[in-house]
């Protein structure tokens, strides 16, 4: 068995398909499985999230945990809770590791925890999300302070790296 990364690109064109792609990333996860995602404000790092949580159909609404850290979302139908992690202010895997948060019996997103959950999990999905400066509003997606025809709606880039057992090749 290799031990090396697998990794896919895509062009994700709209917020819809960002949320889609969320809920296709939610069939294939399952409990202990951590995903870190990295890009500026505005890539849509949320939106992913909140199709994710549909996705394992989880109690909602999933938004941005960034004033609490960290929101737990129940499973509704008897699977693993979202947990759901917001860790800009973070500066250690140490910080993070006192959260407590369940990596095992959870499916766990990290927003901003590149370089963070290396000393703590074994194996875990990087998400990277590239997006034009200046395209869309802190959550990828439409907002709340503009109408649609303000808001300009730009393709992104996502690569999805496997690193650790659970998903190398």
């Amino acid at each position: 068995m290799s031990t090396h990364p697998r990794s896919e690109t895509r062009t994700i064109n709209t917020p819809d398909a960002m949320h889609d792609l969320g809920m296709e990333l939610a069939r294939t996860l399952r409990a202990g499985d951590v995903l870190v995602l990295t890009g500026p404000l505005g890539a849509g790092k949320t939106t992913l999230t909140r199709g994710i949580g549909e996705g394992l159909n989880v109690r909602g609404p999933v938004t941005s945990p960034t004033f609490v850290l960290a929101r737990t979302h129940p499973g509704l139908s008897g699977g693993a809770p979202l947990v759901h992690v917001d860790a800009y202010r973070l500066s250690s895997a140490l910080e993070l590791d006192d959260l407590d948060i369940d990596f095992g019996g959870s499916i766990t997103v990290i927003e901003w925890g590149r370089g963070l959950v290396e000393p703590i999990v074994s194996s875990w999905l990087d998400v990277e999300i590239e997006r034009p400066s200046g395209a869309g509003d802190e959550d990828g997606d439409r907002g709340t302070d503009a109408s649609p025809d303000e808001t300009v709606v730009e393709p992104r880039t996502v690569t999805i790296t496997g690193h650790g057992p659970r998903w190398t090749a």
